[in-house]
């Protein structure tokens, strides 16, 4: 699968499961109406969207650089610590306005969104990758 292809049917699928997942969890937690929860869950889904095509498209250069091919666990352990890292930034401001209270409190907030979704970053990209092959960025070449 061409990488552009496959980056846009990642990032995709996981915000279809994620939004999924979060909307009725942002109802519960945040004692928000339905359509209140649903709304942030695809304001968020929709940042994070653009947030995994960027990031994958930055971690595969890195990747093809490197000499050692293949996704490691150490390896799936950066992408998703880097993923979730660069996505709390973006996210906390856009939680603190949308519930209307602190950045800290939005971050406090988000503490259980993040253990969340740093375990399903790892474990969704293991499945996709199981199901869609590795990309080309850590594919083991062929130099002999």
């Amino acid at each position: 699968m061409p990488p552009r292809s496959r980056r846009v049917l990642q990032a995709i699928l996981y915000e279809v499961f994620a939004i999924a997942f979060v909307g009725p969890m942002l109802s519960l937690v945040f004692e928000q109406s339905a359509a209140s929860s649903l709304g942030l869950a695809i304001v968020l889904s929709s940042i994070a969207l653009a947030w995994n095509y960027v990031f994958n498209t930055l971690f595969e250069r890195w990747e093809a650089r490197q000499l050692a091919k293949g996704r490691s666990f150490t390896r799936r352990l950066l992408h998703g610590a880097g993923f979730e890292g660069g996505l709390v930034i973006i996210l906390v401001p856009v939680m603190a306005l949308w519930l209307e209270i602190s950045l800290f409190a939005a971050f406090l907030s988000n503490l259980g969104l993040l253990a969340f979704f740093f375990v399903y970053a790892i474990a969704f990209t293991w499945a996709f990758d199981r199901v869609f092959g590795l990309p080309a960025s850590a594919s083991k070449r062929d130099d002999a």
